[in-house]
């Protein structure tokens, strides 16, 4: 979405105002209308947000967001996926050893090669705490969320000896 045009709508404004009044009056509002910029846009950008927000709030399934490309808004619509068919069941785990494996363990539980996408709302604060342990670990806010999902799903009492996300290996080793 092109913002330019509404900017320079507002600096059009400011000026015309100013036009009644003295030379130092015209003089403050062309100072003003120079910086009124990148004001402006972030003033736009947050309208178009919180937009955004109350008609995903409203709408059944669908979202709408806002994201910025260079210094102009892209509109993000995400309508809600048909439920005309139910999905089918996900089939039912390999029992212990159904793999060949003696501890009944896949080769990789948690990367088989296939990725899915998903939407998860965080609250900002808790966000802000995951950027930065992702930060402090070295990882990319997404790999850090899969590896906390992969330990949050492992079984009690089960400890993954190595983990690769990426190009990158954590664990342990036994001797």
């Amino acid at each position: 979405m092109e913002l330019t045009s509404y900017v320079e709508a507002l600096r059009h404004d400011l000026l015309a105002a100013a036009a009644a009044g003295t030379e130092q009056t015209r003089e403050t509002a062309r100072l003003l209308a120079a910086a009124l910029d990148p004001s402006a846009r972030l003033c736009l950008v947050d309208a178009l947000s919180a937009l955004a927000a109350e008609v995903t709030t409203a709408w059944d399934g669908g979202s709408v967001e806002i994201r910025m490309h260079g210094r102009e808004p892209q509109v993000v619509v995400t309508a809600a996926e048909s439920f005309a068919s139910p999905p089918a069941p996900p089939p039912p785990p390999p029992p212990p050893g159904a793999d060949g494996r003696a501890d009944g363990r896949a080769d990789d539980d948690v990367e088989d090669g296939t990725t899915s996408r998903i939407t998860l709302r965080l609250p900002e604060a808790l966000k802000n705490r995951a950027e930065r342990a992702a930060t402090t670990e070295g990882l990319s806010v997404n790999a850090w969320l899969v590896r906390a999902v992969a330990a949050a799903v492992q079984p009690a009492g089960r400890h993954t000896p190595q983990q690769v996300i990426g190009r990158r290996m954590t664990g342990y080793a036994r001797s």
